[in-house]
């Protein structure tokens, strides 16, 4: 006989906690597939940050926890108040600290990338953010769905009230390409991006609680009067994945590689260039101004200048045409 489903029971402050945070859910992803919306990046973090900020108070609320900023006097507890007079709760990051956080690691790897990326924009407009880091996006929405049946139960899941948006041009490799390129994101986000993530493992980076990356494949009917499908989700490690050919598209999110000054200095005297020194890396970068965040060339992580790879073309073509002072 299969087992009884554990009712869960929750108060009042908890069920208007719950409410609030499906709300402010549901509205990030109404807001970030609506075509109307240029800022939707900023907004679905913000909402996003949110709406797990209440639904971890109501589980801890559910579970006797208290969630409040407070101080023991003597044996008395002394809550922290705003300036206005409204108690202290926890933030989300403070949420997400507690021994009793019912969050995975890597789901809470991905909440920790979109606190501090809130942290980043709060202040200033950004550009194509949504694109850039939709993997991201999409399995924040994921986890949370699975986290809030977990916690309170099937029936106040999201996802029956969310749908995919619909695509009404097709994806090309022009397209492709423009996904692939970091140029028009500011510096000081592209340099949080590139830090956090080398924090992190393989492992906690490909993992799809921390960034949700899917295949797309073209998808028509078997049967005549069935209705085709815009798109077919499959698993990265299937047959069909690994046997995939050139008619079908793959977009997938990846750490681009990075090299110190030395390496590329290095790269030049071994392809035969052996008097192309740091001194002359350091006066070319700076000639044509290659550190501008606007250039997409490389990045600052914590206090270290790391270069990619159209860098090092660069600096090839640069020897090649003056190879007799290098060579």
């Amino acid at each position: 006989m299969a087992a009884k489903k554990r009712i869960r029971t929750i108060g009042s402050v908890s069920k208007e906690l719950l409410k609030k945070s499906r709300e402010a859910a549901l509205a990030a992803v109404q807001v970030f597939n609506n075509p109307a919306i240029t800022f939707k990046a900023e907004i679905y973090v913000v909402l996003m940050v949110i709406s797990w900020t209440y639904l971890l108070h109501a589980n801890y609320r559910k579970h006797g926890i208290e969630y409040r900023y407070y101080r023991m006097v003597g044996k008395r507890k002394r809550f922290d108040h705003t300036a206005n007079g409204a108690e202290k709760y926890w933030e989300l990051e403070r949420c997400l600290n507690d021994k009793a956080s019912p969050v995975d690691k890597n789901a809470a790897n991905n909440l920790r990338f979109l606190i501090e990326l809130r942290h980043e924009i709060e202040h200033q407009m950004t550009k194509r953010l949504d694109e850039f880091l939709s993997a991201r996006f999409q399995a924040c929405c994921l986890n949370y769905n699975d986290h809030i049946k977990n916690l309170f139960g099937d029936e106040h899941g999201i996802d029956k009230h969310l749908a995919f948006s619909l695509q009404f041009s097709s994806i090309t490799r022009d397209h492709v390409n423009l996904l692939d390129q970091t140029v028009g994101l500011p510096g000081h986000i592209l340099a949080f991006i590139t830090g956090f993530d080398a924090k992190l493992t393989a492992d906690e980076f490909n993992d799809p609680r921390f960034a949700y990356r899917i295949l797309f494949v073209p998808k028509t009917a078997n049967r005549k009067g069935q209705a085709d499908q815009v798109i077919e989700f499959v698993k990265a490690d299937s047959e069909l994945a690994k046997g995939i050919n050139a008619q079908y598209a793959v977009i997938k999110e990846t750490e681009r590689p990075k090299y110190l000054p030395k390496q590329v200095v290095a790269a030049m005297q071994a392809a035969g260039y052996p008097r192309f020194s740091m001194h002359h890396h350091t006066q070319f970068w700076k000639q044509v101004d290659a550190k501008n965040p606007a250039k997409g060339l490389g990045t600052l992580v914590v206090k270290t200048w790391y270069w990619y790879e159209p860098w090092i073309e660069q600096v090839s073509a640069h020897c090649a045409d003056n190879a007799a002072q290098y060579q």
